[in-house]
């Protein structure tokens, strides 16, 4: 009971944490305060975090080292401009528009974790890393090759192939709209991402991933991370729940990318390079592996310090770099960790000290 009660307040904190910074960014935005760029990271922020959330579902919860998360968030996105294209007549509301551009990414994702999974899920540490690199790369450059057109209620699909206007079809009036146009990227007709609706997604995000990890599943996977012979020894099924790991975070990531590339008027495959993965990666690690809160805390801070640097110019990414390192350093420091230790054993104490004596009054 005193577990599940700590469980439940660390929890009720994560949420009243993220509830918090919407209801003061929201109130900042209203009142014209915020500026124009920064206006612009909100959506970027939300999606950022959404990417460490789910990375950390795989990397600290799992125990798995994936390197080809961008990937994932890539399939998402140029599934989501797609999905909101062809929903633009059907379905007149922005917002369930992109509610739906949104699943259907978040789907395709796990379908794509699902092909994935299951050769890689086989292979462990630093193979297991580079293989998802080589996945990610893989999605990048297929989406490269690829061409999408929406011709009225139908789809032009092909591969390394521009989609060329008929003719006679262009004499009559009649003309596709292209999608997906190879390495130009996706054009995106109407721009339906909001900060609200990243709100959301960070909100579901948390529901699924806390609820997971503090599930018999969650502690199934978590066992098959501290000790895979001792969890195979009791009967957990290995690849069935790591494969349930990967593939909700895959389609975390999807939906991610559908919000992201609903927010820009186009965008390319480039955009999901390795770096993304290393970045989301940096967030996870910063924040702490295995650290929910901390990934929050970490993705958001570290996506708009760049443009709280603008003003330093071509100095910026240099004090950016410095500032990683230094926070490193910082959160690896055994005298920092014991100092941070005795502070919260000391509070501990008073606290139980505090107890004890009301119930003696």
């Amino acid at each position: 009971m005193k577990k599940m009660s700590k469980t439940f307040i660390n929890n009720a904190i994560t949420y009243a944490l993220v509830i918090v910074a919407f209801i003061v960014m929201s109130l900042l935005q209203n009142a014209g305060v915020l500026t124009r760029s920064m206006k612009g990271q909100l959506v970027p922020i939300c999606v950022y975090i959404v990417m460490a959330i789910s990375l950390n579902l795989t990397v600290g919860i799992s125990g798995e080292l994936c390197l080809g998360h961008a990937g994932f968030m890539s399939v998402g996105a140029f599934t989501g401009v797609v999905a909101a294209a062809c929903m633009t007549n059907g379905v007149p509301s922005p917002t369930l528009r992109l509610i739906l551009a949104m699943i259907v990414g978040g789907l395709l994702a796990a379908v794509a974790g699902v092909i994935i999974g299951v050769p890689v899920l086989r292979l462990r540490g630093d193979y297991l890393a580079i293989v998802t690199l080589a996945f990610g790369e893989i999605i990048r450059n297929v989406i490269n090759c690829l061409y999408v057109a929406l011709d009225g209620s139908a789809l032009r699909i092909s591969f390394n192939n521009p989609v060329v206007q008929d003719p006679a079809r262009a004499a009559e009036g009649l003309s596709f709209q292209v999608l997906i146009n190879g390495p130009q990227g996706a054009t995106v007709s109407t721009k339906l991402a909001s900060f609200t609706m990243g709100f959301v997604l960070i909100i579901f995000s948390l529901i699924v991933v806390l609820n997971l990890i503090n599930s018999r599943s969650g502690r199934a996977i978590m066992a098959i991370r501290d000790n895979r012979i001792a969890a195979e020894s009791v009967g957990i099924g290995v690849t069935k729940y790591k494969m349930m790991a990967f593939v909700i975070s895959a389609a975390l990531a999807g939906m991610a990318g559908a919000l992201y590339s609903l927010n820009y008027s186009t965008v390319t495959a480039s955009k999901f390079k390795f770096d993304t993965s290393i970045l989301v990666l940096v967030f996870v690690v910063l924040g702490g592996i295995g650290n929910i809160r901390g990934s929050i805390i970490a993705a958001a801070l570290l996506t708009v310090l760049p443009e709280l640097l603008r003003a330093f110019n071509d100095y910026r990414m240099l004090i950016y770099a410095i500032v990683l390192i230094l926070v490193m350093l910082v959160s690896n420091n055994e005298h920092i960790k014991q100092l941070r230790e005795s502070v919260s054993d000391k509070l501990r104490r008073r606290k139980g000290a505090g107890n004890e004596s009301e119930g003696g009054v």
